[in-house]
């Protein structure tokens, strides 16, 4: 069932999505070559406690999992595509990272992610992150009354196969308010079958998840991180949107900020 949002319910989300943004703006500001991942994992923490939210991951339980994520955020390096575990592990120089971060704060979620490049990297990989930010923002602009959810998906499926990038089909995006999963499902491709039509008051999560290679994915041992199968390098963005009479609304931006992702 997908819930319409009230005027009041998506200025609460656009708070939470606020605290979203600025966790981003401080992994990535932080994340330099040598930092572990649990201090990252630790500096989200912090700045999600500052604004008085939670984390919406730690301890979430996904179907068929025995435990729930144990890390505040998740940090994903290289091949690893999403729900990377925070730990020992130690940026290097030419890393692709990509975090997700989830909060809940006054009972409404929000959740984004963003990838970047630690040091220098060659410029395919410089060139996988634009594609993926453009699949994101094209994506969005789908985003209006009237449309339909697969439109969405065929504009993130166009901009990154176009580009020659494969297209993760095993994760999708989603609908988000409340609860941090919500209906409807939000491919990255044009999928078959009835695909629901977009209302003012929908919120949902745009994510394209993008590889350099073939689309087919892993699990880990770990029950959680999922990595490309053939170990091409992925990216991830996802923004929480808000669908209004007037167009899409980004909700998980900073301040003063258009589109997200400004580190300045």
């Amino acid at each position: 069932m997908i819930v319409l949002k009230s005027s009041a319910e998506l200025e609460a989300m656009r708070r939470s999505g606020m605290v979203v943004a600025e966790t981003i703006h401080a992994l990535c500001k932080n994340a330099k070559v040598g930092i572990a991942t649990s201090e990252l994992n630790e500096i989200a923490g912090e700045t999600i406690r500052s604004f008085g939210a939670e984390s919406a991951f730690l301890g979430y339980r996904a179907s068929g999992t025995k435990r729930g994520f144990p890390g505040i955020v998740c940090i994903s390096i290289n091949e690893e595509i999403v729900h990377g575990i925070p730990g020992e592990r130690r940026l290097e120089d030419g890393d692709l990272v990509s975090f997700d971060v989830g909060v809940r704060l006054d009972g409404f979620c929000g959740d984004a992610a963003a990838s970047m490049i630690v040091g220098e990297a060659p410029e395919g990989t410089k060139r996988l992150l634009d594609v993926t930010l453009l699949a994101l923002h094209n994506g969005i602009e789908q985003a209006v009354a009237g449309s339909r959810i697969k439109d969405i998906g065929r504009a993130v499926q166009l901009t990154a196969e176009s580009a020659g990038f494969g297209v993760v089909r095993d994760l999708v995006g989603h609908g988000i308010g409340r609860n941090l999963h919500e209906d409807p499902q939000v491919p990255n491709f044009v999928s078959k079958g009835y695909s629901p039509k977009i209302m003012p008051g929908m919120t949902i999560a745009i994510e394209p998840m993008i590889t350099m290679g073939d689309w087919h994915v892993e699990e880990l041992d770990d029950e959680w991180t999922i990595v490309t199968r053939d170990s091409s390098i992925s990216a991830h963005f996802e923004h929480t949107v808000a669908v209004t009479e007037d167009g899409p609304r980004i909700l998980t931006l900073r301040e003063n900020e258009r589109e997200g992702f400004d580190l300045d």
